[in-house]
């Protein structure tokens, strides 16, 4: 996806209906592998395509998953629990107060170009986005003082105040490290440090890799990396069954059986922050009364939305449990249908008509369930499924919506409730107060505990609504060793990934 937001990515990883087949029987026994080729082609079909290759000046999720760590790195990167290591530089401090990280840089990476790094690059780079707005991340180091290199192999950053949230911005899109003064047209090409080259780019296709082959660091487990775009849930199933795909992530939960133990392939389930929103455009009338939004979040069993899915766990605030700051917010809005109708008729909203704006590609289950359930409290909700395009024009850029519905990927991202600007027009200075001060926290867990003060304020003004997070299923190939099983929507690092080939 193309568009420029703080970090909030959304990815287009959504849900279909379920389709009237049979899982696939009677299939012959895919061949045993015999040992691992250093060589070979590993193909993974994936969902969102990126619109451009810009990941400086483009956010999304669909960028972030494929180029981050495989074709760009940064001073540190997150490990798939979201554990910050060291990345290009071998070891980092932090001073006392916070406001000073020193950096001390790997020797021997060059870029793919074939320029050495030096700790000027890295400058260059990071000043870019604290000086210029066009790039994604500029708001994160807003509060960077400085950033300097005293010699060719130390970086040192300078902030005007502490931010916990610095080390996790510089594993994203702010982070990277390219070549100063290059000219790569980054739209199509790259230019990175990574384990991986870019080959190709067959634009609404595949995006194809080459192994480094004068990678600094570990060198990948393959030679090559071919990432299919597959936006149809059911066409990436039969891609996997005809031998087309080594991999397929995500795997609709409804659909999975189809792979599961067919023709070699193995599920494996992992944990994400994908959090599906049911968003209230908080600004316009009546989802402006909070009667009214406890309302709609009172009618959802939750529960039930999740076995109907087949795959999640409940997530009632909007902190997931993988995040710092997350707290089990269940009894805020229990499913409780007779309450929510007592509450709209105390909002005088008893004949309620509301409209679902929702991407098309997110399928009829979970808008399905939700007409069933507002139904059911006496509000009649017609559904409107747009182009991934239009949503974004419409409801993300113009705010023109009732009730919308996606996926929001990216960890850490609370600071989308304490921009008021933000799509879901969400205005409560106490939280804005309280996410600052957790930025500003040197000690990990005081900043956790602001943010869950922040984050039962949200919940408890209804702000949305978090239908669930979702378990990624991931279907792994015969051969395939080593492909990562957390968080796969928002980071997906192949180089360590290993094929057996016949």
């Amino acid at each position: 996806m193309s568009f420029p937001i703080r970090r909030v990515a959304l990815l287009a990883a959504g849900l279909t209906a379920a389709l009237a087949l049979t899982a696939c029987t009677g299939q012959a026994p895919a061949p045993e592998p015999t040992e691992v080729d250093p060589d070979a082609t590993l193909r993974v079909g994936l969902v969102l395509e990126p619109t451009t290759l810009d990941i400086r000046r483009t956010s999304g999720a669909a960028l972030e998953q494929v180029l981050v760590d495989n074709v760009y790195e940064g001073l540190v990167t997150r490990t798939q629990d979201n554990e910050i290591v060291p990345a290009l530089a071998s070891e980092y401090e932090i001073s006392a107060d916070g406001l000073t990280y020193t950096f001390t840089l790997h020797e021997g990476v060059t870029f793919h170009g074939g320029g050495e790094l030096t700790a000027s690059d890295v400058v260059w780079s990071l000043n870019a986005v604290v000086e210029d707005a066009a790039y994604v991340g500029h708001d994160d180091l807003a509060g960077v003082a400085s950033v300097e290199a005293p010699d060719d192999r130390t970086v040192v950053i300078t902030l005007s105040e502490p931010n916990q949230n610095l080390l996790f911005t510089l594993t994203g899109p702010a982070g990277l490290v390219f070549d100063e003064g290059d000219e790569t047209d980054l739209k199509t090409s790259a230019n990175g440090t990574g384990p991986f080259t870019l080959e190709s780019w067959a634009q609404g296709d595949s995006i194809t890799f080459q192994r480094n082959e004068g990678y600094w660091g570990e060198p990948a487990g393959v030679g090559t990396v071919t990432f299919r775009y597959i936006p149809d849930f059911q066409a990436g199933i039969s891609a996997a069954l005809d031998g087309s795909l080594d991999v397929l992530t995500p795997v609709q939960a409804d659909l999975a059986s189809q792979l599961d133990g067919v023709n070699g392939f193995e599920l494996q389930r992992g944990r994400t922050t994908d959090k599906y929103v049911l968003a209230f455009n908080n600004a316009v009338a009546p989802l402006d009364d909070p009667r009214v939004r406890e309302a709609l979040r009172l009618a959802i069993d939750h529960d039930g939305l999740v076995e109907v899915i087949g795959a999640g766990e409940t997530q009632y605030g909007p902190i997931p449990s993988l995040d710092p700051g997350y707290e089990d917010l269940s009894e805020v809005a229990p499913f409780d249908p007779e309450r929510a109708r007592e509450l709209l008729a105390e909002a005088g909203q008893e004949n309620l008509q509301l409209q679902l704006t929702v991407p098309s590609f997110y399928g009829t289950a979970v808008s399905t369930f939700l007409v069933s359930a507002f139904n059911d409290i006496g509000v009649d909700l017609t559904v409107e499924p747009v182009e991934f395009s239009t949503w974004l024009n419409d409801v993300y850029t113009n705010g023109d919506y009732e009730l919308s519905m996606v996926n929001h990927v990216e960890p850490r991202d609370f600071g989308a409730w304490a921009n008021p600007d933000y799509y879901f027009h969400y205005d409560n200075p106490e939280v804005q107060e309280l996410y600052a001060a957790a930025l500003a926290e040197v000690d990990a867990d005081a900043s956790a505990d602001l943010l869950a003060e922040a984050a039962r304020i949200v919940a408890e003004d209804h702000a949305a609504d978090w239908l669930y997070t979702a378990e990624q299923i991931t279907a792994v190939g015969a051969g395939v060793e080593g492909f990562p099983t957390d968080s796969l929507n928002s980071r997906l690092d192949v180089s360590g990934v290993t094929l057996a080939t016949d």
